[in-house]
C-alpha cells in the first residue's frame, strides 16, 4: 500500500526536492504552500496541492481527516534579515504553523513528524565545531521562531508524536531561489555574479558558514524518516566544514568563469559572524554523512544557474 506524505513549503527550494524524492519511491504526497517565495511550478507532478498558510486554520482544516504517515514540516518564513521586518509575521509562519500542524497530526493519529529547524538557533558561538547541545541564544526573530518551534516538539513528543528536528546549516544548490537577494548566502553572491554590476557582501569577508548542499539535505530527511533512532531527537545537518566568505566567493567566480568586482556593504541585523557543524550525533545515529563536497556542489549550481540565465 502507498504511503501518504504531507510537505508544507512544497513550492520551495528543499521542501520542492523532498516532496519529489517521496513521489519517485511512489508515495502518496500533499503539499500546503502560500507561494510567497516558491513557485506552483516547482511542486512535483502527482502532489495534492493546497494554496494556503500553514497558520491559517483554513489550510489545515483542507487537510481534512487525512492520516499521513509522516509530515515534513519545510515551510516557513527562512531569513533571518527578513525576520526583523515583521516579526510577528515571522512568528506566525514559523511557530504558530507548527503547533497548528503537531495538533492536526496528534488530532489524525499521524505519529511521525520531521522538522525543518535552523542553526540560526544557536546564535554567537565559538570557532569551533557546534554540537546540538550548546547554548542556543538565536539573534534573530527567526531563530527564536525556530527554537520554539522544537519545544513544542518536545511537548508533543509526549503524546505519541514522533519528531525529528534537522538544524539545517546553509543548503545550496540547484532550484534555489535567485530573486531573493535576502535569503541563501550562496544564491545570493551567484545572483550578484552572474548579474550586472559589482558583487554587494553584507558584512565582514572573514564570516564562516557550513555549506551543505541540497541532495546531502534532503538525504539527511530521508534517512531519518523511519529510522527510530531518530524519534525525538534533534540533529545538526551539515558537512561539518568551515567555509570563510574569503574562500567562499573565489570558488564561486572560478566555476562561474567570471572576474567581479567585491563591494563590501554593512552587515545585516541577528547575522551570525561564524558556525559549523559538530556532525558527530547525526552520524552516530543513522549513519549519515554529506557526500557532496563544496567545489562539486558549486559547480553543479554555476552550471543549472548560467542556464537557468540563458533561457
Amino acid at each position: 500500500m502507498k504511503k501518504k506524505y504531507l510537505v508544507t513549503g512544497a513550492a520551495g527550494f528543499i521542501g520542492s526536492q523532498i516532496a519529489n524524492s517521496l513521489i519517485k519511491n511512489g508515495n502518496l504526497v500533499w503539499a500546503i504552500d502560500n507561494l510567497s517565495t516558491g513557485y506552483e511550478a516547482n511542486i512535483p507532478a502527482g502532489v495534492v496541492f493546497i494554496k494556503g498558510d500553514c497558520q491559517d486554520p483554513a489550510s489545515i482544516s483542507a487537510l481534512k481527516d487525512t492520516k499521513y504517515d509522516a509530515i515534513f514540516h519545510i515551510a516557513g518564513q527562512s531569513s533571518g534579515e527578513i525576520s526583523f521586518d515583521n516579526p510577528v509575521y515571522d512568528l506566525r509562519t514559523n511557530t504558530e504553523a507548527t503547533l497548528l500542524l503537531l495538533k492536526h497530526a496528534l488530532r489524525t493519529g499521524c505519529n511521525r513528524f520531521l522538522y525543518a529547524s535552523s542553526m540560526s538557533v544557536y546564535g554567537s558561538v565559538e570557532d569551533k565545531p557546534i554540537n546540538e547541545d550548546h547554548i542556543c541564544q538565536p539573534l534573530s526573530f527567526y531563530g527564536v521562531g525556530k527554537l520554539a518551534s522544537e519545544h513544542y516538539l518536545r511537548i508533543y513528543e509526549n503524546y505519541g508524536v514522533h519528531s525529528t528536528a534537522l538544524r539545517l546549516f546553509n543548503v545550496y544548490g540547484p532550484g534555489q531561489n535567485m530573486h531573493n537577494l535576502r535569503q541563501g548566502m550562496v544564491s545570493i553572491y551567484l545572483a550578484y555574479i552572474l548579474g550586472k554590476g559589482d558583487l554587494l557582501v553584507k558584512g565582514a569577508l572573514d564570516r564562516f558558514r557550513d555549506f551543505i548542499f541540497i541532495d546531502d539535505a534532503v538525504a539527511a530527511f530521508m534517512e531519518c524518516l523511519d529510522n527510530r533512532n531518530s524519534f525525538g531527537k534533534i540533529y545538526n545537518v551539515g558537512t561539518g566544514r568551515k567555509t570563510t566568505i574569503n574562500e567562499l566567493i573565489p570558488l564561486l567566480l572560478k566555476s562561474a568563469c567570471i572576474n567581479k568586482k567585491i563591494v563590501p556593504q554593512p552587515g545585516t541585523p541577528g547575522d551570525q559572524k561564524g558556525i559549523y557543524a559538530d556532525i558527530s550525533r547525526i552520524q552516530k545515529d543513522i549513519d549519515f554523512t554529506a557526500k557532496i563536497t563544496l567545489e562539486d556542489g558549486i559547480a553543479a549550481m554555476v552550471n543549472w544557474a548560467q542556464k537557468e540565465t540563458n533561457t
